[in-house]
Order: structure tokens, then C-alpha cells, then sequence
């Protein structure tokens, strides 16, 4: 009965660990078509839909060219944080870039995206045209 009542126990706090949830607005962020230099910060904003306080661990990007920022307190329950990720918009050409959120969440692997097109950028000189008076 003791080893029936320590199993118990332990799938109790187990189950607990992994009462938290997170629900993201939105999962893939589409940067649709910027110009080269541009801001490349965007922000995933997600809620802890869960009973415990969320823990953002680490946050990987599949890429040097993408830097995420993770939420440096816990995320209570019911309350909206924020994962700021920001794509160097000085590398021309579409992209489609994997971030993955590792937390105390029940899934701890989550996987959100952003994508995009960086067009070159403009230059206004060469569409001035010169204007002079007689």
C-alpha cells in the first residue's frame, strides 16, 4: 500500500509540473514584403491558458539571422506575454525562419515561424528628376 501511495504521489506532482499551457494569437508572423534595412522586429503574443506559472527555459531560432527574446519572468495564469523576434533585413530574398519555444508548458517543445520577402532597397537619387526655371 505505501508503493500504491508514493506512485500516487508522484503522478500528483508530475501532473501538476505539467499544468501549464500557453495559446499563442498567432503562430506564424508574415513580414509580407519589407525593404532591405527595414525593422525586422516582430512580436509573438501568447496567453498562459494553463492553471501554473509559465516558464519560457530557452528559445532557439533555426538561424543566426533571427534573434528571439524570451520573457524574463514566469507568465501567470490568464496572463499575455510577449517573445520579441527580430530578422536581420539586411539579407535580401525570401525567408521562412523556425522558432522554437522550449518551456514547463504540457507540449515544452513549441514551434512558431515567421516569413517573408526583403526586397532591395531603392534608391531615390536616380527618380529625381531636375527642375529648373527660365
Amino acid at each position: 500500500m505505501k508503493t500504491f501511495g508514493t506512485l500516487l504521489v508522484i503522478f500528483f506532482i508530475s501532473f501538476s509540473i505539467n499544468a501549464q499551457e500557453f495559446k499563442f494569437e498567432e503562430e506564424t508572423i508574415n513580414y509580407g514584403k519589407i525593404d532591405k534595412n527595414s525593422n525586422g522586429e516582430r512580436v509573438f503574443v501568447f496567453t498562459n491558458i494553463g492553471d501554473q506559472p509559465l516558464i519560457i527555459k530557452n528559445i532557439q531560432s533555426s538561424c543566426g539571422c533571427t534573434v528571439p527574446k524570451k520573457p524574463e519572468h514566469p507568465i501567470m495564469p490568464g496572463e499575455k506575454g510577449e517573445i520579441k523576434v527580430s530578422y536581420d533585413t539586411n539579407r535580401v530574398g525570401g525567408f521562412s525562419k523556425t522558432i522554437t519555444v522550449f518551456s514547463n508548458a504540457k507540449n515544452p517543445r513549441k514551434p512558431i515561424k515567421i516569413k517573408g520577402f526583403v526586397n532591395k532597397q531603392i534608391s531615390l537619387e536616380k527618380d529625381k528628376s531636375v527642375v529648373t526655371e527660365h
